[in-house]
C-alpha cells in the first residue's frame, strides 16, 4: 500500500502563526470559546445549565459552573457505555483517553477526538520549530523511548488507551515525525509490542544499529530515558553480541518484535567491537549518550514537576549535551508549548497556544478575613507576572471549565499570551493538621538530605511519600530507593535532614508541639519502584505515560502494600527532640 509522503513543514511558516495567534490572544481566546460552544450547542451538558446557544465568556462563566472530573464521570461513563446521543460533544466521541492513574491510583476516563490529536501536533510543531531554530537537525532518527499499552473497547465499543497510546496509533503521529526529520529508529511492532521489558531492549539496539543517524533522544517522561540507560547497563555486552552475530537475544520472545527485528539486524562485528571499547572507556557511565550517538544534538522528554529528581542522572547520562523540556499538558489535552529551549529544565517555561482551547485561571492567595471564599477565575491575558494559579480548561473534547488539578506560575509574556511556570499538582499535598506541604516541597526536603548521601557517593534512586495517620499524632513518611548500602549514621542525618527541610510554618509548629509525629525514612530494597511501574503497567498504563506517584493515599492499597513489604529499614527523625 502506498503512503502519502509527509512534506517537511517550514518552521519558520510555524513561527509566524504562533507570533500572530500570541499577539492578541484576548480576541483568540474569545474566538475559540464560540468555536467550542458554536460546535457543541446542541449538547445535553450545556443545555442542562441553560446557555441557550450563548457564546460570549460574560454568559457561560455565568451559566456553566467549575467542574472536576468526580463531576464530569457520569456523562464520560454514559459515552463509554455507548449512548451515542450528543452528551459532552456535537459530534460523537469514538475513543477514550486513560490517565497515567499514578495520581489517584487508578486511571480517570477522558474523550479523545480528532481536534485533540490536531492541537497535539500543533503544539509539536510549534516548540519543534523554536527548538530547530536553536537546535537545527539534519535528515536522522530519534532514538524514542516510547511504548503503547493495549487499547480495549469500552461496554459501548469505544476504543480505550492511554493518552500516548491514542497519539501513537494515530497516523498524524508518524506523518508529523517524518516532517520533523525525526522518525522513531524502531519499528511500529517495538513501539506497540505487548511486552515492556522486550521492547525497551529491542529501543536500544534499534538505537545502537542506527547509532550515527540518532540525532535526538526523547522519551514523554525523562524518568523514561533514565530507565532504559539503567537496563543499559545491565545487557549493553548482550546487545553487542546481538550485533556482532547478527542473531536477536533468546529474551525477544513476541513473533512479530522478532520479525521486525530480524530485518534490521545484520552481523557488524565492526560495529559491536566500537561500542564495546566504547563502553569499557567510559567511567561510571558518564556521557553514556553521546558517546554511544555521536551525532546526538539534545535530550528531549517532559522534565518538569515529578521529573525534576531525575535531571541529575540524566546530566550524568547526557554529558554535555542539552537537555530540552518537552511542552505542557495532561491527559485531558495540551496547554502550551516550550518556546525558549535554551533554558534549562529547572527554569523552562511553557507559552499557551490560545487557540487550543479556552483558559481561565484561579488565583491562589490566602483567604482574607479566614474565609473560605475561592477567588474568582480571570482569563488567559489577565494574569500578573509573579502570580500562581490553578488552571481551568475548555476543550473541544467536551471538558468545560474543567479544573486541571495544576498549580502554575507566571513568568511573563509572549506577545500577549503568559508564559507558565509548572510548580506542583494542587491535590498533592502532605497535611495531617495544619500542616501543607506541596510535591515541590517534599522534592526540596530529598535534594537537601540526598547531600547527605553524596558524601558517601551513594544517591536516591527514586522516592515517594505517604500521610500516617494510623497513629496519633500522625507522621510523615518517605520512602527512598537508594542505589548502594549507606550506614545506619548516614541514613539517621538523612532522616533529621528531611524532617528539618519542611518549613511550612503549620508543620515546624506541629513538629515543635508533637501534634505531628517524627518524620519516618524507609528504605526500600533496590528494584521495589521498578514493581510499582510493573504494577501500573498492568493496569493498562503506558510506560511512557508513568510518572512515579509522589504521595500514595491510604487508598492507594497495593502501592503502599509494595513500598510497605519491600521495606529494609526504618528511621525515625530525632530533628525536633
Amino acid at each position: 500500500m502506498l503512503v502519502e509522503k509527509e512534506k517537511m513543514f517550514n518552521p519558520e511558516d510555524v513561527i509566524e502563526q504562533f507570533e500572530a495567534l500570541t499577539m492578541d490572544a484576548g480576541r483568540v481566546q474569545e474566538e475559540t470559546l464560540r468555536r467550542i460552544l458554536q460546535d457543541n450547542s446542541d449538547t445535553e451538558y450545556l443545555r442542562k445549565f441553560g446557555l441557550s446557544g450563548r457564546t460570549d465568556p460574560e454568559s457561560f462563566k455565568a451559566c456553566i459552573p467549575l467542574v472536576a472530573h468526580k463531576d464530569l464521570e457520569p456523562y464520560i461513563q454514559r459515552i463509554a457505555d455507548g449512548d451515542g446521543s450528543p452528551i459532552l460533544t456535537g459530534k460523537p466521541i469514538t475513543t477514550i483517553s486513560l490517565s497515567s492513574g499514578t495520581t489517584q491510583g487508578k486511571p480517570k476516563f477522558v474523550p479523545f477526538n480528532d481536534e485533540l490529536m490536531d492541537t497535539t501536533m500543533q503544539i509539536f510543531k510549534t516548540s519543534f520549530a523554536f527548538r530547530n531554530r536553536d537546535f537545527p537537525i539534519g535528515k536522522g532518527k530519534a532514538l524514542q523511548f516510547i511504548y503503547s499499552s493495549k487499547q480495549f473497547k469500552t461496554k459501548g465499543g469505544l476504543a480505550a488507551g492511554t493518552a500516548t497510546t491514542n497519539v501513537y496509533r494515530n497516523q498524524l503521529f508518524s506523518k508529523t515525525m517524518k516532517a520533523m526529520n525525526t522518525p522513531c529508529c524502531s519499528p511500529d511492532e517495538v513501539i506497540f509490542g505487548p511486552d515492556f521489558h522486550q521492547s525497551l531492549y529491542c529501543h536500544l539496539l534499534c538505537g545502537l544499529i542506527f547509532c550515527k543517524e540518532v540525532q535526538v533522544v526523547s522519551s514523554t517522561f525523562a524518568h523514561s530515558i533514565i530507565h532504559a540507560f539503567r537496563t543499559f547497563e545491565q545487557v549493553w555486552e548482550e546487545l553487542c553480541a546481538d550485533i556482532r552475530e547478527g542473531v536477536l537475544s533468546s529474551r525477544i520472545t513476541v513473533p512479530s518484535i522478532r520479525a521486525a527485528m530480524s530485518r534490521l539486524l545484520k552481523p557488524d562485528p565492526e560495529l559491536a567491537d566500537t561500542i564495546y571499547y566504547k563502553c569499557k572507556g567510559l567511567s561510571n557511565w558518564y556521557g553514556l549518550i553521546p558517546e554511544l550517538f555521536p551525532n546526538t544534538r539534545y535530550i528531549y522528554g517532559i522534565m518538569t514537576g515529578s521529573m525534576e529528581p531525575y535531571l541529575k542522572k540524566l546530566r550524568h547520562y547526557a554529558g554535555d549535551l542539552p537537555l530540552l523540556s518537552a511542552d505542557y499538558g495532561s491527559s485531558e489535552g495540551w496547554i502550551a508549548a516550550n518556546v525558549n529551549p535554551k533554558l534549562p529544565p529547572e527554569s523552562v517555561t511553557f507559552a499557551v497556544l490560545p487557540n487550543i482551547g479556552y483558559f481561565e485561571f484561579i488565583p491562589l492567595k490566602d483567604n482574607v478575613d479566614g474565609l473560605e471564599l475561592e477567588p474568582s477565575p480571570v482569563g488567559l491575558t489577565e494574569v500578573k507576572v509573579g502570580e500562581e494559579y490553578e488552571i481551568i480548561v475548555t476543550s473541544f473534547a467536551g471538558l468545560y471549565r474543567y479544573r486541571l488539578g495544576d498549580v502554575v506560575k507566571v513568568k511573563g509574556f509572549h506577545n500577549s499570551t503568559p508564559e507558565l511556570q509548572f510548580i506542583c499538582r494542587r491535590n498533592l499535598l502532605l497535611s495531617i493538621n495544619i500542616d501543607k506541604n506541596t510535591e515541590k516541597d517534599l522534592q526540596l526536603s530529598v535534594e537537601a538530605a540526598s547531600k547527605i548521601l553524596a558524601d558517601s557517593k551513594l544517591e536516591v534512586l527514586d522516592f515517594t511519600s505517604h500521610v500516617n495517620t494510623s497513629t496519633d499524632p500522625g507522621n510523615y513518611v518517605i520512602f527512598w530507593e537508594v542505589s548502594g548500602e549507606a550506614s545506619d549514621e548516614v541514613l539517621k542525618e538523612c532522616c533529621n535532614c528531611l524532617d528539618r527541610s519542611f518549613l511550612d510554618a503549620g508543620y515546624m509548629s506541629s513538629r515543635k508541639v508533637n501534634s505531628i509525629g517524627p518524620l519516618e525514612l524507609r528504605v526500600v530494597r533496590r528494584g521495589t519502584f521498578h514493581k510499582i511501574l510493573d504494577h501500573f503497567v498492568g493496569l493498562g498504563a503506558a510506560v511512557s505515560q508513568f510518572k512515579t506517584p509522589r504521595c500514595v493515599g491510604a487508598n492507594n492499597t497495593a502501592v503502599l502494600a509494595i513500598l510497605c513489604n519491600n521495606v529494609v529499614k526504618t528511621y525515625f527523625s530525632t530533628a525536633y527532640i
